[in-house]
């Protein structure tokens, strides 16, 4: 039977992800990377090969079914799950003239990223109530917190969630925390400083430096750093830090919250 402590990292076969999951098989976890693609999924686990134990197990973040045969092939084969880690969302932001937005995309590009967050959520509980301690980390995003993008506002319901996910979870020992990242330098982030250099008639490396100069840290976060922050949270002992919205940017975000 496994002893380490396993987590689930939803969304692994690519973005951020790679990041949080070195972090985490750092710290001595057993990480299961699930996603929807099958052969981006073993790829990614393949690439972090030697790096501890990464398995592949596929599954839909829009269908309660994957999500539930999933959860329990990593109890059958690892007994336990001390950490989840949601991070599968749609990188296509929508927004553009009210006029022209798609509702119906809107509402499914919530219920892959809001609606996965929570059937995720709901499959790994009952295994974390019956250890008596887990966590929950919601990855979330900067759109949340501006009206740039009208796609952000699946952000504001992953801090939303987090929220009344922490109160009816903190009493069994589950902490339940969202994690905000900056501007991270993923291929979805190069294809669109190339999309925008190409729409300005610029170098990718001027768009770039643009959005350098706008943090005060003066880099582009890598995926390290946000796999950092999950770590620290999934490291945890207990539940102290719960309900947060733990923002991860170099200072990029300009707001202040009490």
């Amino acid at each position: 039977m496994n002893t380490a402590p396993v987590a689930i990292v939803t969304g692994g076969s690519g973005g951020i992800a790679p990041g949080i999951v070195r972090a985490l098989a750092a710290a001595g976890f057993a990480v299961v990377i699930t996603a929807r693609d099958k052969a981006r999924l073993e790829a990614a686990a393949l690439a972090m090969a030697g790096e501890g134990t990464v398995v592949a197990l596929t599954s839909d973040a829009t269908s309660p079914g994957s999500i539930s045969s999933m959860v329990e092939t990593v109890l059958e084969r690892f007994g336990r799950i001390d950490v989840l880690v949601n991070a599968a969302a749609s990188s296509n932001p929508i927004g553009g003239a009210i006029e022209d937005v798609d509702v119906s995309l809107l509402i499914a590009d919530v219920d892959t990223k809001v609606g996965g967050y929570l059937r995720y959520t709901q499959a790994v509980v009952p295994a974390m109530k019956a250890q008596g301690l887990g966590h929950v980390i919601n990855i979330g995003g900067l759109t949340g917190r501006s009206s740039d993008t009208l796609s952000g506002l699946r952000n504001v319901a992953v801090a939303h969630l987090t929220k009344v996910l922490s109160d009816q979870l903190g009493p069994f020992g589950i902490s339940v925390n969202a994690v905000h990242p900056g501007i991270v330098r993923t291929p979805h982030l190069e294809e669109l400083f190339a999309e925008m250099a190409h729409d300005r008639g610029v170098e990718p490396a001027v768009i770039e430096a643009e959005f350098t100069a706008d943090i005060p840290t003066g880099a582009i976060l890598g995926v390290d750093k946000i796999g950092r922050m999950v770590a620290f949270i999934a490291t945890g002992q207990d539940a102290a830090i719960t309900g947060q919205s733990l923002t991860v940017d170099g200072g990029y975000s300009r707001g202040i919250y009490l």
